[in-house]
């Protein structure tokens, strides 16, 4: 997209939440939202794809660590048929790795490649559904084991640059709206394999914040549904622009709500929030639309919200 005054065309970001590994299995509004993302992304020539899952931190003092494996395996997924993974071949970036590494380090945030990582569900599920007739050239990026929102939040800042439309990359940090293990109803999903059962209503925690993340990516949104209206399963946007450093600011604050620890009982799958935030929170992003893509709630509790920042336009 082309945003602010005197900037470049930018590529839009996603932040997805990937939930249990049943969404790798099962149909969801959120599975089809991914693949009609990863169609629109091919279709603009997109050659690289980065991101940031909640399964893999490093405790490297203030950096990260960088996908390097030439032949990543995969960890197993819990309830999900085999074949409907353990065939996809993954496709590791491995020329893009120093691009990145310079961008870092530019910004002095150490980082080193690892060549013996093996790939994890919270990254692998998203592109078996974005991309399903191939990987992409992908490169994945650790969080920092600290879980400072502001190093995460900096890392995002750092790579912003490649969004631009000459390096041809898509951004997605991987992780949760919502994602709170100890909280969730496992029965359903243990008896009957069944993650979308919601034998009750939400608790109200999870949907205060949830309902916070919303007004963080699709501020204002309010202004463009009636209030008679419900919102859940449709998609939604913000009439103005989400982006730029106020972005940045809002994400860091949602570490610091009421019922922050309550959605998250660790701070693994919030990163990917800051990683985004930093990705969109430059000057020239202030009018970047936000966008709620698509949302499926699992196991009572666990809110998987999909979010775009930013769009196509002017590719």
């Amino acid at each position: 997209m082309a945003v602010g005054k005197n900037s470049q065309t930018m590529s839009p970001v996603h932040l997805f939440s990937h939930g249990s590994t049943m969404m790798l299995g099962e149909d969801s509004a959120s599975a089809r939202y991914w693949e009609k993302c990863g169609d629109e992304a091919l279709a603009h020539g997109i050659e690289h794809v980065v991101m940031m899952g909640a399964h893999w931190a490093t405790s490297m003092a203030g950096g990260v660590l960088i996908s390097a494996n030439p032949t990543p395996g995969k960890s197993p997924v819990a309830f999900v048929d085999p074949a409907k993974y353990k065939t996809y071949a993954l496709n590791p970036d491995l020329d893009y790795v120093p691009v990145i590494q310079s961008h870092l380090a530019a910004a002095g945030i150490p980082s080193e490649a690892d060549p013996t990582f093996d790939w994890i569900h919270d990254t692998y599920l998203i592109l078996v559904r974005m991309f399903p007739r191939g990987c992409p050239p992908t490169t994945i990026i650790s969080m920092n084991g600290l879980f400072d929102p502001h190093l995460h939040t900096a890392i995002g800042a750092a790579l912003r640059p490649l969004r631009a439309a000459a390096h041809k990359t898509l951004f997605i940090g991987s992780g949760g709206a919502v994602h709170n293990l100890f909280r969730n109803v496992w029965g359903p999903m243990l008896r009957y394999r069944d993650n979308f059962a919601q034998p009750t209503p939400p608790e109200p925690w999870a949907l205060d914040f949830r309902q916070e993340v919303v007004d963080t990516f699709c501020a204002g949104y309010e202004d463009k549904v009636p209030v008679d209206e419900a919102i859940y399963g449709r998609e939604i946007r913000s009439p103005r622009g989400v982006g730029g450093p106020l972005l940045r600011r809002k994400a860091a604050s949602l570490m610091k709500h009421p019922n922050f620890r309550d959605a998250h009982a660790t701070d693994d799958h919030f990163m990917a929030v800051l990683f985004v935030a930093g990705l969109c929170g430059g000057k020239g992003d202030e009018d970047a639309i936000g966008v709620l893509g698509a949302e499926d709630w699992e196991l009572t509790n666990m809110c998987n919200s999909q979010f775009t920042i930013g769009d196509w336009e002017g590719w």
